[in-house]
């Protein structure tokens, strides 16, 4: 008696999903949640499936061109410098959140299938291009949010740059790691 029960509360971008505190499923990450939901009010995953090309057929799409590039972001923003991970992360509560409904119960990529995705599909010509639009209309949009006529509902300054700030990277990044004639990368390492 007297005490107040803490009730769990709900995030736009899966109406499903409360946070709420459960001991049983932990993760690291679960700070990235904050991040999905910043992501769903800017719109990032209508600008990734506007702007990046999808040329895989059949069997070759079990995750969304969207649940790839959302992985392969947040991973970067949770620490994770490479894709060497992702088998660990694919069945980490919150990454598997952090993608479609699709990946909740089965879990995100692993490792050949990210490294495919970063090294051969994000590299492709259209989707280099496809990045820097990208980036271009999340900056649009982030100033949008910081506009005092469009304000929406106080979220977070570092969290805003945090995203905006990793898709200029990850768009420099692919400029550095762009493969010459002849399939090798440049600087000599594979991403």
């Amino acid at each position: 008696m007297g005490e107040k029960q803490n009730q769990p509360f709900q995030l736009s971008f899966n109406p499903c999903l409360k946070v709420d505190f459960r001991g049983s499923r932990v993760t690291s990450d679960g700070g990235l949640i904050v991040v999905r939901e910043l992501d769903e009010r800017i719109g990032f995953g209508e600008l990734i499936e506007q702007h990046l090309t999808d040329a895989r057929r059949g069997k070759n799409t079990q995750f969304r061109l969207a649940d790839l590039f959302r992985q392969s972001v947040y991973s970067r923003l949770a620490g994770y410098e490479d894709v060497n991970d992702a088998e660990r992360l694919s069945q980490d509560p919150t990454f598997r959140l952090i993608g479609s409904e699709k990946i909740w119960d089965r879990g995100a990529a692993l490792t050949s299938r990210l490294q495919s995705f970063e090294t051969e599909m994000l590299t492709a010509e259209e989707n280099f291009a496809g990045l820097a639009r990208i980036n271009r209309q999340l900056i649009v949009r982030v100033e949008a949010l910081h506009s005092p006529s469009t304000r929406r509902g106080g979220l977070p300054s570092l969290l805003i740059a945090a995203l905006a700030a990793s898709a200029a990277s990850r768009i420099d990044a692919r400029r550095r790691r762009r493969k010459p004639p002849g399939g090798l990368t440049q600087g000599g390492g594979v991403f």
